[in-house]
């Protein structure tokens, strides 16, 4: 509540959309303007206005004005000045509606990795004032959608100054001085949570489906820290971040993120395809259920461990079955940069299989952030003669591996898909335009892979260049037969990405459980990808790609039509390639196709209709 001290209405313009789209496109703030006021006796005590150079994409005509960290800083002392503490309680920022710092300030600093002083954490939204001041009055006001709304119901005229980017400002100002010389109070403060904090959720909880969202297309290696950093500005809520997992138990590059009301949800769905690094994010709306069938605990063991005050949760992936607990906190606590596990034995949690075997997984609890580096950096030490895998993880996360651990694993539940026609493979040649084409060479061709390599395995070769990958852009290589080649191709974001790749990767080892294999890694482009596939041999003998492919059906009376729809299934999603299902429909006996030509190949024979009555499920990969 202010009845004292100072307010400052701030206003804020970016290079790009205004009004309720400021901030939606990501552009960066080019304009700051500041108005302070005295509210002990309603007088404007100073005025101030920045032109903010971007640093992103600097254009000649945005080119005047200071960073962003030197405005804010000129505008603290600029207050000081004023005999004016910002840092003090009694002064609180006022904006026009939650953009200017939800949306654009508060994730441009973030992204920038800035830090904004405590006060940019603390504001009034002047439009919800303006609502609870004057909303007893006889003829209550409607919700305003512009500044201009209120001052038409105050009967205050808009500025009419030369001054025009500071026109809205001052307006501002008029309806801030309106409401506080009729008698009423700023009441209705507003908080930014900086920090967010974790929780436990149990399946049984009550979710407000309204407050949820899906992000998609996450980096693999993804903590809930850096969601919560996309997201800055909006307040997540306890323990509100819950990354998927693919039925293989790897993260799958989505996560569902609960906020602390529909207001911050709506926010959250205008951050639509904004960016982590180069990698756009995309955001659509989710349900209660969708978040409690991921984040919702059922367990009393869970619950138990994860209530034990931890600010950093690290999952260990590769562990020996027979690992204990005491080699666990030894791994923490020898070597450089020792860490001590929160309550020691205790802050261990082994995942185990309902039959009680070991998953040769863990998770392993820290008492502070500071502790979250030290443990990383043991990332790919060894435990015997075993090399450990760690990640950042989150209660979500803890929850779901141990629900699904203890799921029974039975035939039933675990089906598998149909074995193809007789003479039939289950792979598909890959065309040129399915992948990739022209002459760029940012793609890499990878030799000599284990054949039980999988996308996964590739990954933790690539190490740091997976981060380059672009989406869909592994693709394995089986021959003719339908078996491994050995060699797969890598999509990457640019040529200097994939020069990287080659020169760093080229001849270095894969493991592979106790298999050490050196790899080729080739810069090529995607002319060269295809001349691989198709050049110098027939289609009938060509390699085929575990990737999108074309099949194409002849029907007797109908000629060559195209396939069915593609299904898109999660595993996992970028940067690895999902899973592609072909669905060819059941037809009548009149439209059973007599042959089926993979790609183009020679046609192959189908058995007759009796020998399948429902057509199989033909998977690509």
């Amino acid at each position: 509540m202010i009845s004292g001290g100072w307010v400052c209405a701030l206003h804020v313009r970016t290079a790009g959309l205004g009004g309720a789209a400021l901030g939606s496109d990501e552009e960066e703030v080019v304009y700051l303007a500041y108005i302070v006021i005295d509210v002990s006796n309603n007088q404007v005590i100073g005025e101030r206005e920045y032109a903010v150079r971007p640093t992103r994409r600097p254009s000649e005509e945005l080119q005047t004005g200071q960073p962003l960290e030197v405005v804010v800083q000129q505008f603290d002392e600029f207050a000081r000045s004023l005999q004016v503490d910002p840092h003090s309680p009694l002064f609180r920022l006022v904006t026009d509606g939650q953009p200017p710092l939800r949306q654009c300030l508060h994730p441009e600093a973030c992204s920038k990795e800035l830090t904004l002083p405590a006060y940019y954490a603390r504001f009034h939204d002047l439009r919800k004032e303006f609502m609870r001041a004057y909303a007893l009055r006889a003829v209550p006001p409607p919700e305003p959608t512009a500044l201009q709304d209120m001052l038409t119901y105050l009967g205050i005229p808009p500025y009419t100054g030369d001054n025009f980017y500071a026109a809205e400002v001052k307006d501002m100002a008029s309806v801030i001085r309106r409401i506080i010389s009729d008698g009423f109070r700023l009441e209705l403060p507003e908080t930014v949570d900086l920090v967010l904090e974790t929780g436990i959720c149990s399946k049984d909880d009550e979710i407000d489906g309204n407050c949820i969202v899906r992000a998609r297309g996450l980096p693999w290696q993804s903590s809930d820290q850096d969601i919560a950093k996309f997201f800055r500005g909006l307040n997540v809520a306890k323990g509100g971040v819950a990354l998927c997992l693919s039925p293989q138990g790897r993260r799958n590059g989505e996560a569902l993120v609960r906020f602390v009301s529909q207001e911050h949800r709506d926010m959250a769905l205008k951050r639509h395809k904004h960016h982590i690094g180069p990698r756009y994010i995309e955001v659509y709306r989710a349900s209660g259920e969708d978040f409690l069938s991921v984040a919702g605990g059922a367990t009393c063991e869970a619950a138990a461990f994860l209530s034990r005050g931890a600010q950093v949760i690290v999952r260990m992936r590769g562990l020996p079955y027979d690992a204990t607990p005491a080699q666990v906190l030894d791994f923490f606590a020898t070597g450089d940069d020792p860490v001590q596990v929160l309550d020691g034995a205790e802050g261990v949690l082994f995942v185990r299989r309902a039959d009680g075997r070991a998953t040769g997984d863990a998770f392993v609890l820290f008492s502070k952030e500071e502790d979250s580096p030290k443990a990383l950096s043991r990332h790919r030490k060894l435990i015997g003669q075993r090399y450990i895998e760690l990640f950042r993880s989150t209660t979500a996360e803890v929850q779901q591996v141990l629900n699904r651990s203890l799921e029974p694993r039975t035939p039933a539940s675990t089906p598998a898909a149909p074995a193809p026609a007789e003479g039939l493979l289950p792979v598909a040649l890959v065309p040129q335009h399915v992948i990739t084409s022209g002459t760029a060479k940012d793609c890499v061709r990878l030799r000599g892979l284990p054949y039980e390599a999988q996308v996964e395995n590739i990954l933790t070769f690539l190490d740091e260049f997976a981060k380059n990958i672009v989406v869909q852009g592994v693709h394995m290589v089986y021959n003719a037969q339908g078996h491994p080649s050995g060699e797969a191709f890598i999509q990457m974001d640019s040529e200097t990405s994939a020069f990287l790749c080659a020169q760093q990767k080229h001849h270095r080892n894969m493991a592979f459980g106790k298999k050490q294999r050196y790899i080729e890694v080739f810069q090529c482009s995607g002319d060269d990808m295809n001349l691989v596939l198709t050049g110098g041999v027939t289609p009938a003998t060509s390699p085929k790609v575990l990737s999108p492919g074309p099949l194409t059906y002849y029907y007797p009376t109908m000629g060559p039509t195209l396939p069915p729809p593609l299904v898109y299934w999660t595993y996992p999603t970028p940067p690895v390639s999902p899973a592609h299902y072909y669905h060819p429909p059941h037809h009548p006996q009149t439209m059973m196709p007599d042959v089926v030509s993979v790609g183009g190949g020679s046609p192959l024979p189908i058995p007759p209709p009796a020998a399948c009555p429902e057509w199989p499920i033909y998977m690509v990969n």
